[in-house]
């Protein structure tokens, strides 16, 4: 691997399908949850479902895109200081669009909405080696 840095930014558009799902999800839970109460007004459940992850996509959608992971000779370094040398490295794992890392010591970390999941896990393994 060369001297320079590898960046693992957050795709905006992996962000915002994964968004459009958990919306989708939101939905059909909340028409559930009132369809159980026997609630006449099911469809109030779609708007909800819809409108609290709108929200919240809209709410998070600068932080998120911020957070980028840069792979070294020697360590990943990501958001809020994070540190994980390469060597301390127990575990990479795909989960969904993220890439979970965990440590020896247990410690968990996100690489969050990766366009291609498996190529981060591919590169850091190759950083590894």
């Amino acid at each position: 691997m060369n001297a320079d840095k590898i960046r693992f930014p957050p795709s905006r558009e992996v962000y915002l399908r994964s968004h459009a799902k958990l919306a989708a999800l939101a939905m059909a839970g909340a028409m559930f949850v009132l369809w159980l109460m026997d609630d006449p007004n099911i469809w109030v459940g779609a708007i909800a479902g819809l409108g609290a992850i709108a929200v919240r996509g809209w709410y998070m959608l600068s932080e998120e895109m911020t957070a980028v992971w840069e792979l070294d000779a020697n360590a990943l370094h990501g958001p809020a200081e994070r540190h994980v040398p390469l060597a301390r490295i127990a575990r990479l794992r795909r989960i969904g669009s993220f890439v979970q890392i965990i440590t020896d010591g247990g410690d968990k970390h996100l690489i969050k909405f990766q366009s291609d999941p498996n190529a981060t896990i591919e590169t850091i393994e190759r950083a590894r080696a």
